[in-house]
C-alpha cells in the first residue's frame, strides 16, 4: 500500500480519514477476485466474528463458517461447552442449514419463541425423525398460543437429497415459489432445510472446512489461570485457531501466556493480542504468535479512549502493525472499528489478512441473544462489552462476593446497548454479502484479484470530514 501523496501522514488515521484511490484494472468481474486468507487460519473469507459473549455461539459460528468465515468463541465460557460446541460446529452440513425441529404435539407459542432464532423464519415438524410439516411465523398469527403445531403446519413442498446440487435446489424451490426446501437422507430423515437465497449463495461461497471436512471454528483463552491447561483442552476438542486475548497484549502475562501456548507445539494458528503498534506486534510474535490481534479502543462497545486515554486510531495501528508482522512471517487481524464495507476494504488494504468484527453482527439471528422489540416494534438484540460490568459479573460468578464487588468498581465498556436488526438485512449472511460485495468491488477498482494484491495495489489518500460526508448516500434530496 502507498499514500498517494508520497509523504506519510504526520498524523494518524482512522477508517474515516482515508480512500482509496481507483487505478487501471483488468480484472471484469468481482466475482474474479479471491477473498481466501494466507493466515494459515483455512478461511476462504476475510472475516472474524469477534469472541464477545453476545455475539459469538453455536449458531453464529456454523453460519459463518459454512460461507467461509471464522467465528471465536469467548473464553468465559466452559472449556466442556465450548468443546460440545465445537462438536456440533464441525457435524454440520456445507450446504444445508440446521433447522428448528418440533413434534407435531407442541405448541403454537413454542414455535412463535423459537422460530425467531432462525434468519430463515421457520421450523421443520419432525415425526419419527422426518419432516411431515413446516411451521412459519404466518402459520402461528391469530392462532391460539395452545394449539399443536401439526395443526397450522403447511406441508413439505420441496424435498431434497442430503447430496442435492445447490443450482438444481435455486431450481426447485424457484419453480415452486416456496420459501423452504427439506433436505432428507436415504431413509427420509431430516437433514437440513434451504432457502433459495440459501442455494445461491452456496454456489458463490466456499465454505471454510478442516481437513476431514467439518466446519472450521477457533476459540479464545485469557492469559490468567492455567492457560496451558486450557490451550491443551481446546486444542484436544479439535480447534483450528487459538486466540489468547486479553485488552493490553503487550505485557508480561500475555508473552508468558503465548510461551505456555506455544510449548505445547499446537499444529494449529495462535493468534494474540491486542496491540497497536510494531513494538508490541513484534513481541507477541517472538513469544510465539502467528497472528496478531490488533486495535485497542476502536469498538462500538468499548469505553477505552474515553475512560482511559489509550488507544490508536484503527487504521495506523493496523498499517504499522502489519507491516511489522509482514517483515516476520506473520499476519494480523484488524480487530474493531468497522462499521461499514468500506472500513472492511480499507483494513485489508492496510495489510490486514482478516478483519473482526463484533458489534455489526450483534444485531442478527444468528446472535445468541433473544429477539427483543422496542416501543415501536424495532427488533433488537442486548450486546454488552467484554470489559463492562456485566461480563465482569459473569467472569467473576465463582468468586468471593468481595472480590466480585472489588473488580465491579472498575468497567471499561458497556453493559447493555440495543443493536437493532437491520430489516432489509436482519440475518449475519446479509451482511456478509454486503460486506463482500463491497469488498469485492474495492479489489477491482484497484485491480487486484485477491487480498494480497489489493495491499500491494492500493493507493490511499487522505480526506478531511467533509470528504467523508460528501461520500454518503442520501435518503432524501437536499
Amino acid at each position: 500500500m502507498q499514500f498517494l501523496h508520497a509523504t506519510k501522514p504526520a498524523h494518524d488515521l482512522t477508517y474515516d480519514d482515508v480512500f482509496v484511490v481507483p487505478r487501471h484494472s483488468a480484472v471484469s468481474s468481482r466475482y474474479d477476485v479471491d477473498l481466501a486468507t494466507a493466515d494459515g487460519t483455512g478461511a476462504t473469507l476475510p472475516l472474524v466474528v469477534a469472541n464477545m459473549t453476545a455475539i459469538a455461539g453455536k449458531r453464529m459460528a456454523e453460519t459463518v463458517a459454512r460461507r467461509g468465515g471464522l467465528t471465536v468463541i469467548p473464553q468465559d465460557i466452559p472449556t466442556t461447552v465450548v468443546a460440545d460446541v465445537i462438536a456440533e460446529v464441525k457435524s454440520r452440513h456445507h450446504v444445508f442449514d440446521t433447522p428448528i425441529e418440533l413434534a407435531p404435539h407442541q405448541t403454537v407459542a413454542e414455535a412463535l419463541s423459537l422460530i425467531p432464532k432462525r434468519a430463515h423464519r421457520a421450523a421443520v415438524v419432525v415425526d419419527g425423525g422426518r419432516p411431515v410439516g413446516i411451521v412459519s411465523e404466518a402459520d402461528c398469527s391469530e392462532v391460539d398460543r395452545f394449539a399443536q403445531v401439526q395443526q397450522v403446519m403447511q406441508p413439505v413442498e420441496v424435498r431434497l437429497t442430503a447430496d442435492a446440487d445447490p443450482r438444481e435446489a435455486f431450481d426447485a424451490l424457484d419453480a415452486a415459489r416456496a420459501a423452504l426446501a427439506v433436505a432428507v437422507d436415504a431413509d427420509g430423515s431430516l437433514v437440513g432445510v434451504l432457502t433459495r437465497t440459501g442455494a445461491l449463495r452456496a454456489t458463490l461461497y466456499t465454505p471454510a472446512v478442516d481437513a476431514s471436512g467439518g466446519l472450521r471454528i477457533a476459540a479464545a483463552l485469557g492469559v490468567n489461570g492455567e492457560v496451558a491447561v486450557r490451550a491443551k483442552e481446546l486444542l484436544e476438542a479439535g480447534v483450528d485457531c487459538l486466540v489468547v486475548d486479553t485488552a493490553h497484549g503487550h505485557q508480561d502475562r500475555m508473552l508468558e501466556a503465548l510461551r505456555a501456548v506455544r510449548a505445547l507445539d499446537p499444529q494449529v494458528p495462535v493468534a494474540a493480542g491486542n496491540v497497536v503498534d510494531a513494538a508490541g506486534a513484534r513481541a507477541l510474535i517472538e513469544a510465539g504468535a502467528d497472528i496478531i490481534k490488533v486495535g485497542v479502543g476502536p469498538g462500538a462497545m468499548c469505553t477505552t479512549r474515553m475512560m482511559t486515554g489509550v488507544g490508536r486510531p484503527q487504521f495506523s495501528a493496523v498499517l504499522e502493525c502489519a507491516e511489522a508482522a509482514s517483515a516476520l512471517g506473520r499476519h494480523v487481524w484488524a480487530d474493531g472499528g468497522v462499521r461499514h464495507p468500506r472500513d472492511v476494504a480499507l483494513a485489508l488494504a492496510a495489510g490486514a489478512s482478516s478483519v473482526m468484527i463484533g458489534s455489526w453482527f450483534a444485531g442478527t439471528h444468528e446472535s445468541p441473544g433473544d429477539l427483543l422489540h422496542d416501543a415501536e416494534g424495532r427488533a433488537f438484540k442486548v450486546s454488552f462489552g467484554m470489559a463492562s460490568a456485566r461480563a465482569v459479573a459473569n467472569r467473576t460468578s465463582t468468586e468471593s462476593a468481595y472480590d466480585r464487588a472489588k473488580k465491579g468498581l472498575y468497567e471499561e465498556g458497556i453493559s447493555s446497548s440495543r443493536m437493532y436488526l437491520d430489516p432489509a438485512r436482519p440475518g449475519v449472511e446479509d451482511l456478509i454479502d454486503e460486506i463482500c460485495s463491497g469488498v469485492r468491488s474495492a479489489c477491482t477498482y484497484a485491480g487486484a484479484r485477491s487480498l494480497a494484491e489489493l495491499h500491494e495495489r492500493a493507493v490511499v489518500g487522505v480526506q478531511s470530514a467533509a470528504g467523508f460526508h460528501e461520500g454518503r448516500p442520501l435518503a432524501t434530496s437536499w
